[in-house]
């Protein structure tokens, strides 16, 4: 039975999948509208996205700045729907466009994806971190691939401590022949607590997987997030709502955690912006 929480999904995209396979792409897509849409009907209140425009295709020198602009005015026109702005060390102006549009209350967080974009966290990590600190706004980054182990964002989670950094993808471990346990002990080795993790991944799906990351790290260093449209939104939250963990620490993951790390005790109840 669905508890009565009004979630707050803090992984989801919207735009068109490019994938060389039709139907993949076409499943995998969805307007802002549909985004919104499939979360409402599964009791989401809130999703945090960031356009797929700005992500891919892989390594083609995507028009983030394009893609970041276009959410710029999709999301504030789409109510229940928050911004995160991309950013990509190897197109340094995206510093400066997400210096302006972080001041705008729908956009409250930053999105790094290693992958995708193509570098290392290993060498990029310095100038990354520094930036987070000076925004002091929470950050969403792929986790989990070759360019991406929770691993390696240690070291500079451990030189920044007020940089604040969610590891994607709980027991993505593609980069490491398929481990579970990468994101989970990445937050162990954060000595300043300022690693969490979310739960969007695939690999949720695997029995025991999210109970034992609460029991490792706490309820309290998990987020709820769904990948949506790339996942099923609602399938995504029943994982957390059938968890065999304890009503209060659903409501930390599905909610609570977001809106503390956030700072969303403020949302419109409109979910409107202007």
């Amino acid at each position: 039975m669905k508890t009565p929480i009004a979630a707050i999904d803090v992984h989801a995209h919207y735009g068109d999948y490019v994938h060389a396979n039709a139907l993949l792409r076409r499943f995998s897509s969805g307007t802002p509208t549909e985004v919104v849409d499939r979360a409402r009907a599964c009791g989401v209140a809130w999703t945090i996205v960031s356009p797929l425009a700005g992500l891919l295709p892989r390594g083609l020198g995507q028009p983030v700045l394009a893609a970041n602009e276009a959410a710029y005015r999709d999301v504030p026109a789409t109510p229940g729907l928050l911004q995160y702005v991309i950013v990509n060390p190897l197109q340094p102006e995206t510093y400066d466009q997400a210096r302006r549009m972080l001041q705008a209350p729908w956009c409250v967080g930053i999105k790094v994806h290693p992958e995708e974009h193509s570098y290392r966290i290993s060498d990029h990590g310095d100038a990354l971190f520094a930036f987070f600190e000076e925004t002091g706004v929470p950050v969403k980054a792929h986790s989990g691939c070759p360019n991406s182990l929770p691993a390696d964002f240690v070291p500079f989670a451990n030189r920044f401590p007020r940089a604040r950094v969610m590891l994607a993808h709980l027991g993505n471990g593609n980069g490491a022949n398929g481990a579970l346990d990468l994101q989970v002990r990445a937050v162990q080795a954060a000595c300043h607590g300022n690693l969490w993790i979310d739960t969007s991944s695939a690999r949720s799906i695997v029995p025991r997987l999210v109970e034992w990351a609460v029991d490792e790290v706490g309820a309290e260093r998990l987020l709820f997030g769904s990948d949506t449209p790339l996942y099923h939104v609602a399938l995504q939250r029943e994982r957390i709502e059938c968890a065999e963990i304890s009503d209060p620490a659903k409501q930390l993951i599905l909610r609570d955690n977001a809106v503390r790390l956030f700072g969303l005790q403020t949302l419109p109840a409109s979910g409107r912006f202007a």
